[in-house]
Formats: C-alpha cells, structure tokens, sequence
C-alpha cells in the first residue's frame, strides 16, 4: 500500500469544505437582509423602517377611520397662489396673519395659540383683537419684524407686500380663493402646514354641508335677479366668490357680463331691474342703504319697491374663510325664504 496522499481523495474534500463556507456565508447574509438587530443605525434604512424595526409604527401620522393621515409629514412643500413653493421643516409656531380671512381660518383649525401678529381687521374671533397688530392693507414692516414669525399669512389684499416680505427671507403662504371649493381647498392646506388636518376637516364638513342644504333647497326654484352692493357705488361681476355665492342661492347676478370688481352705472341697474339687492353692512362700510334710497329711479325697481333689500354682515360676506356658508345661507334666505329657513 502507497504511504503517499491521496491528492484526488484530498481536493474532493477541500472543495466541498469551500462550498459549505460559501454557503454558511450566504445564509448569513439573507438572514441579515430579512432581519437586522432592533435599533440598527444602517443608513441605508429610511427612519420609518428603523422605527417598524424598533416596534414602533411608521412616522406616517395618526390615521382616521378611512385610513388618511391626520398628522402632517415633514418636510412638506407647498405651492401658493403666486406659484411659489414653500418647504416647512415642521409645522410653524409663530403666525403673523395678515388678512382676517386667513385670521380666522387659523382660530378655525385650533392653531389661535400660534398667532403672534394680526392685521387692524383680524376682528373674530373675540381672541384675535388681543393679537399684535400690524398695520392694514399697508403693513408696517416694523411691526410685522417685531412679531419674529416663521410664517407669514397673505391674502389678495396684501399683494403690495408680498415681494417686501419675502426679500426679507420670511416664508409668506399667499392665497386667493375665488370659489368656495377653492375656500375648502385652501383650510385644508392650512390645516395641512399648520399639522392641524383633522381640525381642518371638520371645519371644511360644516361648511359643505351649509353649501348643499342651499343647493338642495332652491334646485328647482326658480332664479331671481339679484343686485349686490357690497361697498357703496360697487359691485362684482363674473369669476369672483360673491357671483358665485348668489348663484349657489338661487339667484342670477344682474352684473353678470363684467368681470371682477367694478363701479356700477346707476342707469344701467334700474334698467335690469333686480328683484332682490343685497347689500353689505358693518362698522367700517358706508350706510348703503341709505345710499340705494337716495338714488334717483331706484325707488321704481321691484327690490325697492317690494321691500327686498337684505343686509348681510360684511365680515363674513367679504372673508374668504370659514364663515362665507354664513353668508350663503343668509344670501339664500334672503333670495328665497320660502325654501330656506
């Protein structure tokens, strides 16, 4: 018998001692893939895969009875009405609103605490008149400085200070809602920058729910002419949410045809002779009714004869936010207050 090795018996042996080690390591391998220690730093795992790791749900936000997020993920980024893009890191703490439209949205959502600025307008709810304040339609930008916010809220009203604003790299959400589906869209937006979703939703559910009582109620009635004045010698035309308001109510706006805001011809009304004027009414408008009354002819249009006229506050006849189903509804009755109450 040869004493010498047995080289074939020798590298039989060796190479399957290699593809047992080739295989131990690939099975180490996949079990790192499918399960790694709780807790891991790989930073080729996203956060919302370390915190599932770590036995805590994804960071996608608490979740209502649909499944939709309420709570926001940042970083978020949002497009404005001017077509400018807005990233928020987390959700703002300091807001200096400058319109009382997007004041009261705010209040609306539960985000009051984090309004350190108002406009001289900002009058509702009762908490906003205790805000800073900071100017008008021409803001003072000392002021507005003083208030540090981290967000600044502007509406169409503001469009002088907008660019100002910004040159001063202070974040400003400009909007411009000219419907009301544009009015709901633009709460839930701000519910979504402010983390206040599901707030936001609640808000938007009351007002969709004045809006098509309203629809139901004057379906099939038949339209009126309706005259709007909601500043003395003015009225609104085509595209604007006040044309659409007297739509949704059952009405036909007798300055249809025109677009925007514009001064009426006196002449012109009494030649289309509204059924029914609507007028605005507050502390800071001028009395138009007494205006209407003292207009020579307009005693001649049935609105003025029949008694027709209807006042509707202008804070919420005017204010593209939460209250402007309030004014729709009061529009409606007035349009037709056999059909809603």
């Amino acid at each position: 018998m040869s004493n010498q090795p047995n080289v074939k018996g020798m590298a039989r042996t060796l190479i399957a001692w290699l593809l047992a080690a080739v295989l131990a390591i690939g099975l180490i391998g996949c079990g790192d893939k499918q399960q790694k220690p709780q807790g891991s730093n790989d930073p080729a795992k996203t956060q919302d895969e370390q915190k599932n790791n770590q036995g805590d749900k994804p960071d996608e936000g608490k979740k209502d009875e649909a499944g939709s997020s309420t709570e926001t993920q940042y970083p978020l980024t949002i497009t404005d009405a001017s077509g400018t893009e807005i990233t928020f890191e987390k959700a703002p703490e300091r807001v200096t609103s400058l319109a009382p439209s997007e004041t009261e949205v705010l209040f609306a959502i539960g985000a009051g605490d984090q309004v350190v600025g108002v406009d001289k307008w900002s009058n509702y709810p009762e908490e906003a008149k205790s805000k800073p304040q900071v100017g008008s339609l021409d803001t003072n930008m000392e002021a507005l400085l003083a208030t540090e916010p981290d967000l600044v809220l502007a509406s169409s009203s503001n469009k002088k200070v907008i660019d100002p604003i910004r040159e001063l790299n202070i974040p400003l959400y400009f909007s411009n809602p000219r419907t009301l589906d544009e009015v709901f869209e633009k709460i839930k937006t701000m519910g979504l920058i402010m983390n206040r979703q599901e707030e936001a939703a609640k808000v938007i559910e009351k007002m969709q729910a004045d809006k098509q009582k309203v629809v139901d109620a004057v379906k099939d009635a038949p339209k009126k002419r309706v005259y709007i004045e909601y500043n003395a010698g003015w009225t609104v035309g085509d595209g604007e949410f006040m044309d659409e308001l007297i739509k949704l109510a059952g009405g036909t706006n007798v300055a249809a045809g025109e677009s925007g805001w514009f001064q009426i011809d006196p002449e012109k009304i009494i030649e289309i002779n509204p059924e029914v004027i609507l007028y605005s009414e507050g502390e800071r408008m001028d009395s138009i009714l007494e205006e209407i009354k003292k207009r020579p002819g307009w005693d001649q249009i049935d609105a003025v004869k029949n008694g027709a006229l209807y006042a509707i506050d202008e804070n919420i006849i005017s204010r593209v936010g939460p209250r402007l189903t309030d004014a729709l509804l009061e529009a409606a009755k007035a349009i037709h207050p056999d059909l809603v109450k």
